[in-house]
């Protein structure tokens, strides 16, 4: 029996791209793979985040953002940087995992609500076939 692939998804803030991706990734793949997201400055979950992954039924109401430092000596199989900035950044204590990456749009933090939402439901869009050859391979 092979036990699931470790996988983390890094991201600056924790708080759309890589939360997004872990939900996606958990939720259309979880058979094959342990997911974990997070960021090299944690803040927080953004609601738009939520929203736009609870129209696809993928529940982040408890997710929380973590330090990347939480996640320091555990063994990963494949770390994935959904941002240039984690990439540049990401620490080197990941050892021998995979590492790849693909920079996503940061979404829109201002203008109105909707302005807002359709950014973050253009982001998840990108994200899900990016994450889905990922699993594919």
């Amino acid at each position: 029996m092979n036990a699931k692939k470790r996988v983390l998804i890094l991201c600056t803030g924790n708080s759309a791209r890589s939360q997004m991706a872990e939900g996606l990734l958990r939720h259309d793949a979880g058979d094959k793979f342990e997911v974990e997201s997070a960021g090299t400055k944690p803040s927080l979950v953004r609601p738009e985040a939520i929203a736009a992954m609870a129209e696809l039924g993928i529940d982040l109401t408890t997710h929380r953002s973590k330090s990347v430092t939480e996640f320091e000596g555990q063994h990963f199989d494949t770390v994935i940087t959904v941002c240039d900035h984690a990439r540049e950044s990401c620490p080197v204590f990941f050892g021998e995992a995979e590492r790849l990456h693909h920079s996503f749009p940061d979404p829109l933090s201002h203008g109105s609500e909707e302005e807002r939402l359709a950014s973050f439901r253009m982001v998840r869009d990108l994200l899900r076939p990016y994450l889905a050859e990922f699993a594919a391979r």
